[in-house]
């Protein structure tokens, strides 16, 4: 290697002059030992694309969000000063030796962004924020009652518009003083006469101030004072400023200018004036046509206040507070800011109408029910109804009465407190009515938890959920109001903050905010969300959507030097935008900054800069770097599962041929909740049915919205039957309906995958069954950690000592006494096969089934956890602690170990979150066992593996918001792959070329 000649130093340079502090170009880790990775040293380049890939349970998560981002998330607090970080908390560090050129860090993850009912997909973004900026100083105010414009204007002002008319336009100044009120008004006429004024116009009619004026009292008026009339020509400008501040004075700033044309009936006045009127200026009333009442064709109405000088609703000073839905002065009053209250569900109280009146009221129907079964014999009686009448047998009156309740007395008999029949005749107030006061005033946290049940969000009757008060509500910029924009689609926002019709003036102000808005909305289409609408609540958002929108408020940041770290970003995204979610990671990168992607998505993958591949397996299995650099690198390594099915070593085979089913099927007609345009859908039963279709075509709202409703309340649950849709048949057919979602197995320390698959009843039985235990007398309850006798009384079995924080999450700590065994001394020194049952439930799953290899009963429950992939979990590891994909799993295994009765519709919410290829492909295994029982599956999925050895897809789209919601495609993989309207077949048709059938 040639040696690299010395530079020599310039002439008469500074010699001692130190270097710039090069920035270092490389990310090193030394010694990672968080969770189960095994002393890992890695060193990754900066301003780079890095995607971390490996099975489940490998370590990816915690080398890149318990190890690297907590470090950097760490060092962050403890530059901060003492002050600030008492408010922050110590935070730990991770088990690691050391890392090196770590740059501060933003984890970007799949967490719901808010649980707060104010939180909104634009407050998250900030482009409300701007929206308020702009309506607040650019927005033109308009009257809520006639949508006139509302401005303020000076004598100036309004001097010009008047002298802007044609000449010899005649017109009365008039100022209003009584409008639409009731009384006969007499002291304001003498008041008017004494000042000197000769006329004014009542109800439309001049009438002379001299003559006397009576009034009904018990009709509404209007009165305005004729100031003056003048017809348009040169020389006037002074008599009408003057006209003009009289009227604006006398009318708390309105004044009017009446137009009169040919047509209109001329009166002879004469001006309040000081000087003689010019002969010329006045109006003659000829005498075939005597004062009377007469139609203004036109009228100029000026105020100087921000009022409507119609109606006199008067609004403050434009601000941005105004349009602010979390603040008193823009929030609805009646809301308060939510654009919804909770109400009683008729349909929810009435969830079977085909039982009798007495039982159908399913509040009253759950407890004793004597006081209330009274009060609905009363009403039965005054309105000649049998109570045993099913309810839908009632008419709609009878139905009114009982939920609204009676507008006159009925005779009420009960019986009191001492068993007497007492009678007595009072209003039925509804049993909508009684629920809602018993849960507004119950003290009970209980019996408010179990009214609950029946509530439902209902759109305020106020703002039409539109969150704002009505003064907000009329401020418009160019044509629209500021809901206009944020109650459509991102997509649609965008054209029209483009199209919007400003004046100069406007434009002008709010040039930058405007391009800032545009800016960020863009980021939303980039980011696949062009779907969403911006006042839609965060809290409904999936985990997928909530961390895109987090990425997109990122880009908007434009924060440069910073190492992002994000996991999954392309769940819940079809393929078809793919491409723009990369195109923005690569935006990101481009501005300056580091990416760490967690990822499973094989074109993320391929488009990285630079690849970790962590392994080789799950748990203990796992924590190693497998492979690291190019794809090349992965491709080649033969200990890589990732590169395995990267390169084709490894593959999910196409099955050879599609279930034909059993010839039975739903059929869901008409379906027509949120975007889904009256679509009628059959979906076959015993096959593997995908849903598809763009993120937003209405996958989830058919499947978990309309369709599992509709099986709740067929299988007899108090579910109302959703009424978007006209009709459901096939359900017979079924014997049960099971929901796998990711939602947790449990919310304590003391549910865990042992206790929900039932493994943990036999694991106690075999301790039970032990010499020692037999020896003592215990039972398989001694083995419990839920019920006193074999449990750690310290910490109640739980292992941990919960510490409530107030309005903090509650922190978990290790109980000092069992230090987190859960079980007492005693207990423990029950062993089988040298283990205690605390032993045991720190096992893998894996390693739990080598373990009772020989207890048919403990292998059946614990091979189904290894065979969906989560053999590296422990069996007793807390509910809290699992993964979403990890919960929906052990509810997959539950299920996939129960006895088949072949009639069961499992119902699975993109199953593939979390996993990788080895992984799906695992999973795709396990789906096929449930069909091949008999039973049915209905997935909603993105991932193209999983669609492509699907038996029926129904495909949902075209676009998503607005733009879809209809059946695009049905049919087997092959027959929707030439549909030239589908997305998901156009990619299929790639895959499936890829991928064909074995030809055995």
């Amino acid at each position: 290697m040639p040696k690299h000649r010395q530079s020599q130093p310039a002439p008469n340079a500074t010699l001692n002059t130190p270097a710039p502090l090069a920035v270092p170009n490389l990310i090193r880790i030394r010694g990672a030992r968080q969770h189960n990775l095994n002393n890992v040293d890695l060193e990754l380049p900066r301003d780079q694309l890095i995607v971390f890939t490996g099975v489940s349970g490998s370590g990816k998560s915690s080398l890149a969000f318990d190890t690297i981002f907590a470090e950097g998330q760490r060092r962050y607090v403890e530059s901060l000063s003492a002050y600030a970080r008492q408010f922050l908390g110590q935070l730990d560090k991770p088990d690691v030796d050391a890392i090196e050129g770590l740059s501060p860090a933003i984890s970007i993850d799949q967490k719901s962004t808010s649980h707060n009912p104010r939180s909104t997909v634009g407050t998250v973004t900030e482009i409300y924020d701007y929206l308020r900026l702009l309506y607040g100083r650019a927005g033109e105010p308009h009257c809520p009652q006639c949508a006139r414009p509302i401005s303020p204007q000076t004598i100036d002002q309004m001097v010009d518009q008047v002298l802007g008319l044609e000449d010899g336009q005649k017109f009365l100044i008039l100022a209003p003083m009584v409008r639409g009120k009731k009384g006969t008004h007499k002291k304001l006429l003498s008041s008017l006469a004494s000042e000197g004024f000769s006329r004014v116009r009542i109800n439309g009619e001049i009438r002379e101030l001299s003559d006397s004026i009576e009034l009904d009292k018990n009709h509404s008026h209007t009165i305005e004072i004729v100031v003056d009339r003048l017809i348009k020509k040169g020389g006037i400008q002074e008599r009408l400023t003057d006209s003009l501040a009289t009227a604006l004075k006398h009318a708390e700033g309105i004044a009017i200018i009446d137009l009169i044309t040919e047509s209109k009936p001329q009166l002879s006045l004469v001006s309040q004036s000081a000087e003689s009127p010019n002969p010329e200026d006045l109006i003659t009333l000829t005498a075939a046509e005597p004062p009377g009442q007469y139609q203004t064709p036109t009228q100029l109405v000026f105020s100087e206040n921000f009022a409507c000088p119609e109606h006199g609703a008067v609004m403050d000073e434009l601000s941005p507070r105004l349009f602010s839905f979390n603040s008193p002065y823009g929030a609805c009053p009646n809301c308060h800011g939510l654009g919804a209250l909770k109400c009683f569900s008729p349909d929810l109280i009435i969830p079977n109408p085909e039982l009798p009146v007495y039982a159908a009221i399913a509040p009253w129907a759950e407890k004793d029910n004597s006081y209330y079964f009274s009060l609905l014999y009363s009403v039965a009686q005054a309105f000649e109804f049998d109570i045993q009448t099913p309810w839908h047998k009632l008419t709609k009156l009878q139905q009114e009465m009982i939920l609204h309740g009676t507008k006159e007395p009925i005779f009420v008999e009960v019986d009191s407190r001492y068993r007497e029949r007492r009678g007595y005749y009072k209003k039925f107030p509804g049993v909508l009515a009684i629920l809602q006061n018993q849960y507004d005033e119950t003290t009970s946290e209980l019996y408010k938890q179990k009214l609950e049940q029946y509530l439902v969000d209902q759109a305020c009757e106020v703002c039409e959920g539109k969150r704002l008060k009505p003064e907000a509500l009329s401020v418009r910029l160019g044509q629209y109001a500021l809901p206009d924009l944020t109650s459509v689609s991102v997509l649609e926002a965008k054209e029209r903050v483009q199209n919007l019709k400003l004046s100069p003036r406007q434009a002008q102000i709010a040039d930058l905010a405007l391009r800032e808005v545009q800016a960020r909305l863009q980021f939303l289409l980039d980011v696949g969300l062009d779907y969403l609408t911006l006042d839609r609540s965060a809290a409904t958002l999936s985990g997928g959507e909530a961390q895109r929108i987090r990425l997109a408020t990122q880009i908007g940041s434009g924060l440069t030097g910073v190492l992002y770290v994000l996991d999954e970003p392309s769940i819940g995204l079809h393929q078809r935008d793919n491409t723009r979610l990369l195109n923005t990671l690569f935006k990101l990168r481009d501005l300056g900054n580091t990416l760490i992607v967690v990822e499973h998505d094989e074109e993320t993958i391929r488009a990285a800069d630079y690849l970790v591949d962590i392994g080789p397996g799950a748990g203990v299995h796992g924590g190693k770097i497998v492979a690291q650099g190019q794809l090349e690198n992965i491709l080649e390594s033969p200990e890589s599962l990732t590169g395995a099915y990267l390169s084709g070593r490894s593959a999910i085979e196409t099955p050879r041929e599609r279930r034909p089913g059993n010839n039975r099927s739903i059929e869901i007609k008409n379906a027509h909740r949120h975007n889904l345009k009256n679509i009628d859908v059959e979906i076959p039963l015993g096959k593997l049915v995908c849903i598809t279709g763009v993120s937003g075509s209405g996958k989830s709202t058919l499947m978990n919205e309309l369709l599992y409703p509709a099986l709740q309340h067929h299988f007899g649950h108090k579910v109302p039957l959703p009424k978007e849709m006209t009709g459901i048949k096939g359900l017979n057919a079924l014997d049960k309906a099971i929901v796998i979602d990711q939602s947790p197995i449990g919310r304590t320390p003391r549910s865990n995958p042992a206790t929900y698959t039932g493994v943990f009843d036999v694991i106690r039985e075999v301790f039970a069954e032990t010499v020692e235990a037999k020896a003592r007398g215990y039972k398989p309850g001694r083995f419990s950690f839920n019920v006193k006798g074999g449990r750690c009384e310290a910490c109640g079995g739980q292992g941990v000592n919960v510490i409530e924080m107030n309005f903090l999450p509650d922190v978990y700590v290790q109980c000092d006494v069992c230090k987190g065994a859960r079980y007492n001394r005693e207990t423990l020194q029950v062993k089988f096969k040298g283990k205690s049952i605390a032993d045991v439930l720190q096992m893998t799953a894996a390693e739990a089934l080598e373990f009772f290899i020989n207890i048919p009963k403990a292998v059946s429950k614990l091979q189904t956890l290894v065979d969906v992939g989560l053999g590296y979990v422990k069996v007793g590891q807390t509910a809290p602690t699992l993964s979403g994909g990890e919960a929906q799993r052990v509810k997959l295994a539950t299920e996939l170990s129960r006895r088949a009765t072949g009639k069961t519709l499992y119902l699975i919410d993109e199953p593939t979150t979390g996993l990788s290829f080895y992984d799906v492909h695992k999973l795709l295994d396990v789906l096929q066992r449930l069909v091949d029982k008999g039973n049915s599956v209905l997935v909603i999925e993105h991932n193209l593996d999983v669609i492509r050895c699907s038996d029926w897809i129904i495909d949902l789209g075209p676009e998503g918001g607005a733009r879809g919601g209809q059946l695009v495609a049905t049919g087997t993989p092959e027959q929707v792959t030439i549909n030239p309207n589908s997305y998901t077949g156009q990619y299929l048709k790639t895959v499936l070329a890829q991928h064909p059938p074995r030809a055995d």
